[in-house]
């Protein structure tokens, strides 16, 4: 039985173009796939099947094996989803959105969890600021804190270091970091080589629906990497 997430030959269409083109891989629990591509190459499109927010035209996910429904109840409680946009709401305070947040999935001990996840992200300081007052980065780490609230089995990121700065790049690192504890499964779009290399135990490169690398045996040289990427793009172009 394989464990953990598999997409089998994933199709979705928007008009002519296929975003999605019989893609399918495996991952198990614990692992942390950095995938990176060109714009259009139906990143994010994939995210949204795996969140269960967009429904394939073909294929199927599965888990542990099994055929997954992911606009099930079930499956929308065992993933967190950061993407382009926060899903905040700018006059509430930090602690009233994750507050919010948390009453949607009716989690128990909801102020523990609350506080641990203010601590854990750093957010102290800024726990009763609305969240239209907070900065690009401070904003980054309140969603991922919406985001793993409920402690969820998959997460999926979407550009998480878009509109950053150094700094706030090289903390939202640091947090990421702390993804990586044996259980959970975490799929991460980034068009940043470094970041997403230094993160990852696969990387994948989709160009144009399809995924055209899918491995653990990576070089985590930016300058290597760089020319794999672009040797993997022109190839699928060609």
């Amino acid at each position: 039985m394989t464990r953990g997430l598999g997409a089998r030959a994933l199709t979705r269409r928007f008009g002519p173009t296929r975003a999605l083109d019989e893609l399918g891989f495996d991952l198990e629990p614990g692992r942390f796939l950095t995938l990176f591509g060109p714009n259009g190459a139906g990143k994010t499109s994939l995210l949204r099947v795996l969140s269960g927010a967009l429904r394939p035209d073909k294929g199927q996910l599965t888990w542990d094996g099994e055929p997954l429904d992911a606009q099930g109840p079930d499956w929308r409680t065992r993933v967190g989803m950061v993407s382009h946009r926060s899903f905040l709401y700018g006059h509430l305070t930090t602690r009233e959105n994750l507050r919010f947040y948390g009453s949607l999935y009716g989690l128990p001990d909801l102020d523990r969890r609350i506080d641990e996840r203010i601590e854990t992200f750093g957010l102290g300081k800024w726990r009763d600021l609305p969240a239209r007052a907070l900065s690009r980065g401070l904003t980054q780490r309140l969603s991922l804190a919406r985001a793993l609230l409920h402690d969820p089995d998959v997460v999926l990121l979407d550009e998480p270091y878009t509109g950053l700065d150094a700094h706030a790049a090289s903390r939202l690192a640091e947090i990421l970091e702390h993804l990586k504890d044996g259980r959970r499964l975490v799929v991460m779009v980034t068009h940043d080589l470094v970041q997403g290399a230094r993160l990852a135990d696969v990387v994948a490169i989709q160009v144009a629906g399809r995924l055209r690398l899918f491995t653990e045996d990576f070089p985590r040289d930016a300058t290597r990497l760089q020319s794999l990427y672009h040797e993997t793009v022109g190839a699928a172009a060609a």
